[in-house]
């Protein structure tokens, strides 16, 4: 390397020895590219925490039944179902995964909140981020339960001279209905909202009987700051798909909707679960401080490469001119 021999002048390119070793050798610089692998973003190691992985799991669970609204716009606006029995066996198993995901996630970060503020020192151990990747896999493993059965029910079936897609519950139907209603109910909505209703009295209970949690404000702020995001983004989940739940359980004992209101109430309930899907993000942008602060640096950055290769561009153009003018003036003129 150049700063291994201090008193070495440096050599032209004209006196140099062709046995001699070239002084800027990628592999004996410090300083190459090589050498050294390049550190990962901080913003990105900041982002990589238990919660925003939670977050993660909800926003993939979020975006595939988006993905599904097309479709089923369209059922409602047709008053059937045109795409066939594949199609409807995939969008009822992503309506049902995203049910059960979405719940289980909240579940998830509510008690991932609880052992953050209640048990600060089990959390060094308990929250990193492998573990909560390994809690996402199983809370696909467990929606995979009924997802894998709804999918398998799902069909696309004639219902009073138009084409449904439903699922078709086992015969007895006057049994499996009401029992089928039930547990979806109980383990999709009551009892992770049971769980979490817990989870956040505790927490609460806590941040209220201490002033400092962790000996540090800054930390101390941090703590209050995310579990009031999980608070408001579970409260706006409960709020947005209790009336549907309540509706599907209904259906589901026994009583269909039989007048054009009620249809509507239920079309209603049904849009506002969906809502859920599509406030989320909204939630995360302005109630969490580093995922705003990623998400202006991701845009500044993608902005400033723009304009960085707008500039190369325009700089290499005006160097061509350069050296066209340059070219042309040292052409000797014609006497």
């Amino acid at each position: 390397p150049p700063s291994s021999s201090p008193s070495s002048p440096p050599s032209s390119p004209s006196s140099s020895s062709p046995s001699s070793p070239p002084s800027s050798s990628p592999s004996s610089s410090p300083s190459s590219p090589s050498s050294s692998p390049p550190s990962p973003s901080p913003s990105h190691t900041k982002m990589k925490t238990a919660t925003n992985i939670y977050i993660f799991n909800l926003a993939l669970a979020d975006t595939l039944v988006l993905l599904t609204l097309p479709f089923q716009g369209a059922d409602i606006l047709l008053g059937f179902w045109p795409f066939g029995n594949a199609l409807c066996k995939t969008v009822i198993a992503i309506d049902y995964y995203n049910m059960f995901t979405s719940t289980f996630t909240l579940t998830a970060m509510s008690v991932d909140r609880y052992v953050a503020i209640c048990h600060p020192i089990r959390a060094l151990d308990v929250r990193t981020s492998s573990k909560a990747q390994a809690v996402n896999v199983a809370i696909w493993a467990l929606a995979s339960v009924v997802g894998v059965p709804v999918a398998i029910m799902g069909s696309a079936q004639v219902e009073d001279e138009e084409i449904e897609c439903l699922v078709e519950i086992p015969t007895p139907q006057d049994y499996w209905g009401p029992v089928f209603a039930v547990c979806i109910f109980l383990f999709s909505f009551i009892i992770p909202v049971l769980i979490i209703s817990v989870c956040y009295s505790l927490m609460i209970r806590r941040l209220r009987g201490v002033r400092l949690l962790s000996g540090s404000r800054e930390k101390d702020r941090n703590l209050r700051r995310i579990t009031r995001l999980v608070l408001v983004v579970v409260a706006v989940f409960v709020g947005c798909w209790t009336p549907v739940q309540v509706f599907v359980l209904v259906q589901g004992l026994g009583v269909q909707p039989g007048s054009e209101t009620a249809v509507a109430i239920l079309r209603f309930c049904t849009a506002l679960g969906y809502v859920n899907s599509c406030l989320n993000p909204v939630l995360y942008a302005f109630l969490d401080e580093n995922f705003k602060a990623c998400f202006r640096k991701f845009c500044c950055a993608s902005a400033l490469r723009r304009e960085t290769q707008v500039s190369d561009r325009v700089r290499s153009i005006a160097k061509d001119v350069a050296l066209a003018c340059k070219t042309s003036e040292t052409v000797p003129r014609p006497a």
